[in-house]
């Protein structure tokens, strides 16, 4: 094992509770502005809402809550979309010593049920009257459940009016009883398999990552000329990566905006009329957004332009990460021009496209892939990949600043430790580590080994101390001549490809690797309209799937040039239907449920293996040689 940390300074400890740094924020800079939102979601301008003002309304909101019965300990469940009245909502929980249950809005029946009943919730805030209709259908099995309060059926200013006889002396009372260690947040991991599990995290928990990387990293996101830094939440504040964005934003004074929608117009006017300076985002959407600006250049006739445009910052980029880690002098004079050239006819039009002043950018929630890191800082947009996991409140690695290497998640941030075991598992040690599980001693007790987490993620740290993520250690396939290929990096490849959507690696107990795929709608449709195919109906369509199958393997052959030939994917089906949160086969934090897929699929994977084991058995005694061409059979 080896252990690794970074250099700059711990942050202080946190003294009291989550709510307190609001509080003291509206004490000292009573006008500064905290939060940003809209009059409706059709509308491009944006009220800002002082600190004394947010201060305010979480004090009387928080009185209600009061005059409600809510009491220290309890738990009260969050059942919303990214919006402001979360955060409002958050802040007064806290401030009476509550502890927050967030619940994914899209989550079923059963899954409701389970939280709101494993987590002894007093109380659930849902958003509308289909949510209502949700909790109303298990109200009968979970006797705690004394309250279900409706956003949008004015249930937080009726709250308002019924603390109003609550004097602001039991608020700060309640407020100054909240320990570091008390818990803040009982946080359900989306869970690939069976039923979520509960993560209790602490106020000091969930306060150390976002105040370790305020300071040691606060500098970077002001932007150019000084000003207060602004980012737009939204990012769900049900997933751990979502109450960190939420956290760094008020801990450290940052103006935030809410996007309720994550659907790509909503997402994309919000970034153009709220014009943050920093983006907070997972993988997903860089990708996402990455190849709009493709199929924007290709409909516009500018695609091998921005092609040549995207080379040049990514080699751009790839030359400063070799002059920053010492390894080179940095971009040559011809590349300096080019990239010059680029900025001023491609690049500061990339950046329009995120509201035009986002000078920096967090991925997070996976890895996000190394020549997409170098396109973005190519451009102008650094992105620091770290990570982080439910069970450590976010936050356990960054970049360090100046010496950042794309295609790793950076360091481990300070006052942490990391180690990678034997067997290639990262264990974590450090302030942000949760409680342990909810009812569940054994599990934590598994999961908590000598005061190490053993995170259940693959990894390798470098002689630098960089961790670079490798896998899940549950999803590594064995296939039946005892081949382990972790899937991660064959995916990650796929996923490049503008025409794929999503990618799902499987082959266990089989001769070889296999892939089931979906496609891009947005950019398949682009594709089919791009390929000349003048003939009858019926010979247009068979062209157009052979063009397809091809170039689908010609993706299926770019992953595999990124392995060896023994974990290469040598069969694969294009599926007709996307992985979903509607169809099961997706968490709420959009990570792949492997196993309900499987079974899902099961007969097109079997179909998928069994028509390509029919084919002609070739000589020689490998036996992957009959799989040396990946099938490409359709759904």
């Amino acid at each position: 094992m080896r252990d690794s940390a970074l250099a700059p300074p711990v942050a202080p400890p946190l003294t009291g509770g989550l709510a307190d740094s609001l509080f003291e924020t509206a004490a000292l800079d009573p006008t500064r502005p905290m939060l940003a939102r809209r009059p409706d979601a059709a509308s491009d301008s944006w009220e800002e809402v002082t600190a004394v003002e947010v201060r305010d309304q979480v004090v009387d909101l928080a009185k209600g809550l009061v005059a409600s019965g809510i009491s220290p300990g309890h738990r009260v469940a969050v059942m919303a979309r990214t919006r402001y009245e979360w955060t409002v909502l958050c802040y007064a929980l806290w401030a009476v010593g509550a502890e927050v249950v967030p619940i994914y809005p899209t989550s079923s029946r059963d899954q409701v049920e389970w939280i709101l009943r494993d987590a002894d919730c007093v109380g659930v805030v849902v958003e509308d009257e289909q949510a209502v209709m949700t909790v109303g259908s298990v109200c009968g099995a979970l006797p705690r459940l004394r309250h279900v309060w409706q956003l949008d059926a004015g249930a937080l200013e009726q709250l308002v009016g019924r603390g109003e006889f609550i004097p602001l002396a039991t608020v700060e009372s309640l407020r100054r009883i909240v320990l570091p260690d008390s818990t803040a947040v009982i946080a359900y991991t989306s869970g690939t398999t069976g039923h979520p599990i509960g993560c209790a995290l602490s106020h000091r928990g969930v306060a150390s990552p976002c105040d370790t990387l305020l300071a040691g990293w606060g500098h970077t996101v002001v932007p150019p000329g000084g000003g207060q830094p602004s980012v737009l939440a939204f990012l769900p504040f049900s997933h751990v990566y979502g109450l960190m964005v939420q956290g760094l934003c008020i801990r450290g004074g940052m103006l935030m905006g809410h996007e309720p929608d994550l659907n790509e117009a909503a997402l994309s006017s919000a970034l153009r009329s709220f014009r943050p300076t920093y983006f907070c985002a997972v993988p997903s959407v860089f990708e996402k957004i990455y190849k709009n600006f493709l199929r924007t250049a290709q409909q516009a006739g500018r695609g091998a332009l921005f092609e040549r445009a995207a080379d040049t910052a990514r080699d751009f980029a790839a030359a400063l990460e070799r002059h920053r880690l010492g390894g080179g002098p940095g971009p040559g004079f011809d590349l300096r021009l080019q990239h010059a050239l680029f900025e001023r006819t491609v690049y500061r039009k990339l950046r329009a496209a995120l509201g035009g002043r986002v000078v920096r950018a967090t991925s997070g929630g996976s890895p996000l892939n190394r020549e997409l890191s170098l396109f973005y800082e190519g451009i102008g947009l650094y992105v620091n990949d770290g990570y982080g996991l439910t069970e450590t409140c976010g936050g356990v690695t960054a970049q360090p600043e100046g010496r950042e290497m794309s295609g790793t998640v950076g360091q481990a941030l300070p006052g942490t430790d990391i180690r990678v075991a034997d067997d290639g598992e990262i264990l974590v040690r450090g302030p942000a580590v949760f409680q342990g599980y909810v009812h569940d001693e054994a599990r934590t007790r598994a999961a908590l080994r000598g005061g190490w987490l053993a995170t259940g993620d693959l990894g390798r740290l470098d002689s630098h101390g960089y961790l670079t993520i490798t896998g899940r250690k549950k999803d590594v396939i064995k296939t039946s001549s005892g081949k382990s290929v972790s899937p991660a990096a064959l995916e990650e490849r796929l996923r490049m490809h503008p025409l794929i959507q999503q990618a799902v690696v499987v082959g266990d107990n089989r001769p070889c690797v296999g892939a089931l795929i979906t496609l891009d709608p947005d950019f398949l449709a682009y594709w089919r309209g791009s390929l000349s195919v003048q003939s009858d109906e019926r010979s247009r369509q068979a062209r157009e799937e052979n063009a397809l199958r091809e170039e689908v393997g010609r993706a299926v052959a770019a992953a595999n040039s990124v392995v060896s030939r023994a974990e290469s994917i040598r069969v694969f089906r294009v599926l007709a239907e996307p992985f979903d949160v509607t169809n099961g086969l997706l968490t709420p934090s959009m990570k792949l449920r492997r196993d309900a897929i499987v079974r899902h699929y099961a007969l097109e994977i079997d179909a998928m293996y069994q028509a390509r084991s029919r084919l002609p058995r070739q000589s020689g005694p490998d036996e992957l040689a009959q799989w040396d061409d990946a099938d490409n059979v359709f759904r």
